[in-house]
C-alpha cells in the first residue's frame, strides 16, 4: 500500500498545527517547514478545513490552526477522508477498470482486507499521540523563537 503525496502533506500540516495549539500560522510558514509548495498546500489546507480538521482565518492577520483538539483527531479518519475516491488498485475503481480478472480475483479481497487492517490500526492513533512529548518533532516544526508546547 502506498500513501499519496496529498495524505503525506495533510499529515505534515496537521502535525505542524498540533505542535502550536491555538496559534494561527501562515501557509508560507507551513510550506517552508514541511518542504512543499504553497500552491499545493493551499489545496490541501482547503480540503482539511472543509473536513473540519483545520480552521482558517482570512486577512492580514489570518492563517490556519487546528479545527478541533489533537486528542480527538483520529489518524485513520484523516487518511480515509483524504484518500476518499482514490482506489487502492484498478479493480477497486468504479470507472476505468479494465482488469479482466475482477469478477474472479481473490487478490482484490486480500487487498481489501489488508487495507481495512491498515485503517483499523490507524484508528487507534490520535494526532496528539504523534506530537505529544515529541521534542524532536517540535524542534523541526516550531518556528524559530516559538515557545514549545506547554506540558500538562
Amino acid at each position: 500500500m502506498r500513501i499519496t503525496k496529498r495524505s503525506n502533506i495533510a499529515m505534515r500540516v496537521l502535525m505542524f498545527c498540533a505542535v502550536q495549539p491555538g496559534r494561527l500560522t501562515t501557509k508560507a510558514a507551513i510550506a517552508a517547514r514541511c518542504n512543499t509548495s504553497e500552491s499545493h498546500l493551499a489545496q490541501i489546507i482547503n480540503q482539511l478545513a472543509q473536513l473540519g480538521y483545520l480552521e482558517t482565518q482570512r486577512g492580514r492577520n489570518g492563517g490556519v490552526m487546528l479545527g478541533q483538539p489533537a486528542e480527538v483527531i483520529v489518524i485513520g479518519d484523516v487518511f480515509r477522508d483524504i484518500e476518499a475516491g482514490v482506489p487502492l488498485a484498478e479493480c477497486f475503481a468504479d470507472v476505468d477498470n479494465t482488469c479482466p480478472l475482477t469478477s474472479a480475483c481473490r487478490l482484490r479481497e486480500a487487498i481489501g482486507a489488508a487495507a481495512e487492517a491498515f485503517f483499523a490500526h490507524l484508528d487507534t492513533i490520535t494526532l496528539d499521540a504523534l506530537v505529544c512529548d515529541n521534542i524532536a518533532l517540535e524542534h523541526i516544526l516550531a518556528p524559530a523563537g516559538c515557545v514549545a508546547r506547554a506540558k500538562a
